[in-house]
């Protein structure tokens, strides 16, 4: 228990010694370093996740998810203690509020930051069907597109073989009636258009003959037709068109798993609208109350120790660093006095050293010195 004291208080970014000293003060700061804790391990399971869907379809993507994640959460945590243990207590409550406002608001980012990759495995059902969705959009779209611009590039061929296909259907039309005609007249059925008279005459022949006609000519269309298809058919296979297909279940699941992150979070902004544009409010306030959630347990800590009364650790604390601003003065008054001692004996060693220099030389030329 001792040692997860510990742990949590290095997290608090407290000065433990001066902190043991001070039973009351204990649980406060245990509170704030778990804050922090549970912040950064949040945010390394967030930075993890997200990064493993950067990664997604690798093999190493589960490796490169936690490397990741561990320094994202690291890197949190470390931000987080700078940021509790960079508010001071010693100003006034409206100083100290204006000390925490950018903290604050570096908070609120980095809250944002966490929420939304968390967000994306919360929603991960309505995400994927979200995705599903919108793949097959797009992919009916996108043949829809492809099938516009075929028609529109071979729209003279196109509208050839409606017309061949209409002379088709009026050909078999015709060829059925002439038959039924033609089998009239041979067995003598007497109608406006047939003589009545029995067996295979002239006006048989003559019916045949044009039955005849009108068959050639539907094998031609036939001919005609099966040239133009299999030459759009060809184009087809040139433009694409031919190997789009509507995606099935299957496709559609291997699709959202390895759907990227910017997809992922482009879904979950899109769950908060309903089909027809309107704001989904319930989902709406679920994504933003989630949001908003891991933003507050980001700023708690920053708001705990700006709320919390200035206590005997504070005090202490502050003792410790003006003791340390005096004691760094003294020794600066030190240093100072030292170096000018030491400077001072130098000159007057130098001072002597040159004296008796002078001296030295004055004596010698006094002896060498010519008298007369």
């Amino acid at each position: 228990m001792k040692k997860i004291t510990n742990f949590f208080w290095f997290c608090s970014g407290a000065h433990v010694d001066t902190l043991k000293r001070f039973p009351t003060e204990h649980n406060k700061y245990v509170g704030i370093g778990a804050t922090i804790f549970f912040t950064a391990l949040f945010a390394a399971l967030s930075g993890g996740y997200a990064m493993y869907f950067v990664f997604s379809g690798s093999p190493a993507a589960i490796i490169w998810a936690f490397i990741f994640g561990l320094l994202w959460g690291l890197a949190i945590f470390n931000m987080d203690r700078y940021i509790v243990a960079s508010i001071s207590k010693s100003g006034s409550s409206n100083r100290q509020i204006l000390q925490a406002t950018p903290r604050i608001l570096l908070a609120i980012m980095i809250g944002i930051v966490i929420s939304r990759p968390l967000e994306l495995k919360i929603f991960d059902k309505e995400i994927r069907q979200k995705l599903k969705t919108s793949y097959l959009n797009g992919q009916r779209s996108k043949i829809d597109t492809l099938n516009r611009t075929f028609a529109s590039k071979y729209g003279a061929e196109l509208a050839k073989i409606e017309d061949l296909k209409a002379e088709r259907d009026s050909l078999q039309q015709d060829i059925n009636r002439s038959r039924y005609l033609l089998n009239q007249e041979i067995f003598g059925d007497k109608t406006n258009q047939t003589s009545g008279q029995v067996g295979y005459g002239t006006y048989a022949k003559q019916k045949e003959a044009v039955l005849n006609q009108k068959v050639e000519r539907l094998e031609a269309v036939r001919g005609e037709m099966a040239k133009m298809e299999d030459f759009l058919n060809r184009r087809k296979d040139l433009d694409g068109l031919a190997s789009e297909r509507m995606f099935n279940s299957q496709q559609l699941d291997s699709l959202a798993n390895v759907a990227g992150f910017a997809d992922r979070n482009w879904a979950l902004g899109q769950l908060s609208f309903n089909a027809d544009g309107s704001r989904d409010l319930g989902t709406y306030l679920a994504i933003t109350f989630i949001g908003l959630l891991f933003i507050l347990f980001e700023c708690l800590p920053v708001f705990v120790k700006l709320m919390s009364p200035k206590g005997p650790y504070d005090y202490a604390l502050q003792n410790v660093e003006e003791s340390a601003v005096y004691g760094s003065y003294k020794h600066k008054d030190y240093d100072i006095a030292v170096t000018d001692g030491v400077q001072d004996t130098r000159i007057e060693t130098e001072i002597d050293k040159q004296k008796r220099i002078i001296k030295g030389r004055s004596a010698r030329e006094l002896e060498n010195y010519s008298w007369e």
